[in-house]
This record gives structure tokens, C-alpha cells and sequence, in this order.
């Protein structure tokens, strides 16, 4: 029997195999990731591994895919949840980015911090929003959704196989086998024409939109490595003449210690893709749609750590906006010099950041009993705090991979008011509570705070 990180962490790597066939300057950007994180591990040792072991950093991969209609987002919910990954986290790209980005999107993920040391396989999923007037008129919206209702992205012989392996959690090794095999095969690119007409139709409007609406399957835009030093690696891509974006996304460099996400990728690349004409003939043709992304993560920031990170991307804006010659990158760095605490004690001691916590081996032994507060108990060596990675992402930071790899910004008008989504609509619309990943984090912290009570014989709650 296979179980569920078994199925996770082979479909995962078939994934990435089959990525690396149809994209080979993905298999440079995995090549050049291991070297970075090589050279990483041998400079500072153990400090490499404060934010998971470098078995789990190289393994790591987070995949994105789209789709069209909740049915199809409900279906997708199903093959991840075969592979005990759930819905965390809810996206909204349309408010996160100056162009058009019609889509909300969530995150498949493992849940439990085991699953995670395990394999922490995410894919991010999108699903495009036809019914904002902002981005689809009427006309174009009946067409978008008559075209959409009409295709079959997975199989229904998958789709049985999921719900077995989510309800057993787990498969027999010839039916996972075939499960395998069909998820893979459900997110290759499509050797099917597309229709340019309509293709072209929806581009207007947007990239993306025509990117899921335009054809009639789907497949996987990026399957992402992550590595511990995205500068080096962004300075070794170019090197070897491969185009990368023109920035990273997310927090800066700096001296204090890594929060969040930073993200990076070379640009999407123009692929051969057979296209049908109004007369039905075929010709060749291309498409720009997959890219290359990478990611470093960071810690895991608390609801007001997150809070006071976003006010710093609006101060950046503005200082930004004042002084349009400035080096952006060194006006964040400033910023955060300035903000943020710059040691993993402080942003601890703030509430800024998530840790669990364990007892110190050299705490004290000469009898003193120790503090009622998790505060105290770290500052005077009682326990010591482990960094909690961040599994997510950043609205903003998706939006701008999204934006930086578009030929041109689409249209949307602002005139017009927005169809609202959130949280709550997502879980309803895909049957599936889509999860709040501060709660999950908290639960983690609060969970080694509760053992460090117990273990030290404390009375009550840690304050």
C-alpha cells in the first residue's frame, strides 16, 4: 500500500521530471538551486537548516496550475486531497496587481507539521472570475462560461481513484500507479490546437484569462525549487544567459533574519503550439504562458507581524513614488532597518513572528523555579524558540510573478464595480473549508507552548 506523502512526494517528482521534459531551462534552474544551496550548507553549516533540513529544501517544490469554474476547482480539491494537501489560504489577484488579473486563488498544501518535514508539496491554484464586469462584458462572459462548461480537464477514472486514496488514505501499488499516471497526464501542455481567434479574443482582455479560457485543458505554469540564497541565484541564471525578471518579489535583503517569501523567475518562454484557424486549417504557432519561478522562505509572521509588513510595502510605495530614481531595493532595506527587529529573539518577544518552543538543554538547573511567561522563559534561557517557515504566499508577490511575465497589461475597467470574493465563498463554491494559515500557525506555537507547561510543571496557561 502507498500512502498519502508517499503519493505526494512521488507525484511531485514525476511532476517536476515531466516539467523539466517540456521546459529544459527549468531543469537549469533546479541544477543551479542545488549548487546555490550546496555552497549555502558547506559556508554556514547548521545555520543553513534553521528554516528546515536541506533534505526538505531540496525536495521542496511548490507547482501553480488554473482553472476555470468552482466545478473545476472542486475537482482539483479532490485529486490534492488524495494526496492529503487541503485548501489554506485565500488570494485575491485582482486587487493585487496594476494589471489585469482576473483570478482568486488558493493553496493546496500539507497541513500537519510532520506531513510538511515529510513533503511539503503546494500547489498554488487559480480560477478565473468571469463574472466581473471589470474584465468581462456580458457577451463575452456567456461565451467564456459556454466554452468552459463544455470541457473535461480530468478524467472521471481519476477522479474515482482520488476519492479512494483521500477516504483510505492511501492506495494499492497498482492503483496508485495509475493514479500517478493520470494526474501527471492531466497537467502536461495539451498537444491540441487552439482556437487563435478566440485565444486572441480573450487576451485582450487578459494573458492569464486567455491562458485558462482559451484552451481546453489545463497544465502547470511553474514548479518552483526553493533555495537558500535567491540573490546568488538570480546573479548564476543571468550568468549563464537566461532571462530572468527584473526583480525579486517580497521583502528585501538585509540584515535581519528572512520573513515571509521572496520569489523570483526567468520570463516566460515563447513555445510552439499548433493553432487552428477560422477555417479550420492549422498552423504553427507560439505562446508565452510557463516561466520558471524560484522561492526563498522566510519565517512565518504573526497576524500583526503581517500587519506591520504590509504597512511597510504601503511606505515603500509612497517613498518610491517620491523619489521615482531611487534604488527601490535599497529604500526597502532601509525601511526594514528601521521597522522590523533584527535578531529571531526580538520578533519573538514582539509577537511578530511564529516559533514553537522547547526546553533549553543547558537551562537552569539550580532549583529557581522558573517564569509564568513564555517571554521571560526565553530571554532567561529556560527554552529556546524555533523558527516556523512560512508555507504560503503573498498576494502581491503572485501578482507581480503573474504581471512581470505578460507581454502587455490587458485591459480592465475601473469604472465598473467588482464581484466579491473571499474565504467563505471559495469554501462554499469547492465543498471545502478553505483554512486560515495564521490559525494553522498558531495552533503549532500554541501547541509547544502548552508542552513547555507541562514539561516544566507549570500551573495554568504560559502568559
Amino acid at each position: 500500500m502507498i500512502n498519502q506523502w508517499q503519493l505526494r512526494a512521488a507525484f511531485a517528482a514525476r511532476l517536476s521530471d515531466m516539467y523539466g521534459r517540456e521546459v529544459p531551462a527549468y531543469t537549469t534552474l533546479v541544477d543551479v538551486s542545488r549548487e546555490v544551496n550546496e555552497d549555502v550548507l558547506r559556508a554556514q553549516g547548521a545555520d543553513a537548516e534553521r528554516l528546515g533540513s536541506i533534505s526538505r529544501v531540496t525536495a521542496e517544490r511548490h507547482g501553480a496550475i488554473r482553472v476555470g469554474t468552482p466545478g473545476e476547482m472542486q475537482q482539483v480539491a479532490r485529486i490534492f486531497g488524495a494526496l492529503g494537501m487541503h485548501p489554506v489560504g485565500f488570494y485575491d489577484l485582482r486587487e493585487a496587481a496594476a494589471s489585469a488579473v482576473p483570478v482568486v486563488s488558493t493553496a493546496f498544501r500539507p497541513v500537519d507539521g510532520e506531513e510538511l518535514a515529510r513533503n511539503p508539496f503546494r500547489v498554488f491554484t487559480s480560477m478565473l472570475t468571469p463574472a466581473d464586469p471589470r474584465f468581462f462584458d456580458p457577451e463575452l462572459r456567456s461565451r467564456l462560461e459556454t466554452f468552459l462548461a463544455g470541457r473535461e480537464l480530468f478524467p472521471p477514472e481519476l477522479l474515482a481513484l482520488a476519492d479512494r486514496a483521500e477516504a483510505a488514505k492511501e492506495l494499492p501499488d497498482a492503483e496508485a500507479e495509475r493514479f500517478l499516471q493520470l494526474a501527471v497526464r492531466a497537467f502536461e501542455l495539451s498537444t491540441e490546437p487552439v482556437d487563435k481567434t478566440w485565444y486572441e479574443t480573450l487576451e485582450k482582455v487578459s494573458a492569464v484569462a486567455a491562458d485558462i479560457g482559451g484552451v481546453r485543458s489545463t497544465h502547470i505554469n511553474h514548479l518552483t525549487p526553493r533555495v537558500l540564497d535567491i540573490d546568488e541565484l538570480y546573479r548564476r541564471m543571468t550568468d549563464r544567459g537566461i532571462e530572468m525578471i527584473d526583480t525579486i518579489q517580497g521583502p528585501p535583503a538585509w540584515k535581519g533574519p528572512d520573513v515571509l517569501l521572496r520569489q523570483t523567475s526567468f520570463r516566460a518562454l515563447s513555445e510552439p503550439r499548433p493553432l487552428r484557424l477560422p477555417d479550420g486549417s492549422v498552423i504553427s504557432g507560439a505562446l508565452r504562458v510557463r516561466f520558471g519561478e524560484v522561492e526563498a522562505r522566510g519565517i512565518a509572521l504573526t497576524r500583526e507581524g503581517r500587519a506591520r509588513y504590509d504597512r511597510l510595502l504601503g511606505l515603500l510605495d509612497e517613498r518610491a513614488t517620491r523619489d521615482p530614481g531611487a534604488d527601490r531595493a535599497e529604500l526597502a532595506r532601509a525601511l526594514w532597518t528601521e521597522h522590523l527587529p533584527d535578531t529571531e529573539q526580538a520578533l519573538a518577544a514582539q509577537g511578530l513572528a511564529y516559533f514553537t518552543y522547547h526546553l533549553a538543554p543547558d537551562r537552569p538547573r539550580d532549583g529557581s523555579h522558573p517564569p509564568t511567561g513564555i517571554g521571560d522563559l526565553l530571554e532567561q534561557g529556560w527554552v529556546r524558540a524555533e523558527p516556523l517557515v512560512y508555507e504560503d504566499f503573498l498576494p502581491r508577490s503572485a501578482a507581480g510573478i503573474f504581471q512581470s511575465n505578460l507581454s502587455d497589461g490587458g485591459s480592465r475597467d475601473n469604472d465598473r464595480a467588482g464581484v466579491a470574493y473571499d474565504s467563505d465563498w471559495l469554501s462554499g463554491a469547492i465543498g471545502r473549508e478553505v483554512l486560515d494559515p495564521f490559525a494553522l500557525y498558531e495552533q503549532q506555537q500554541n501547541r509547544s507552548i502548552a508542552r513547555v507547561a507541562r514539561e516544566l510543571a507549570l500551573d495554568g496557561a504560559l502568559g
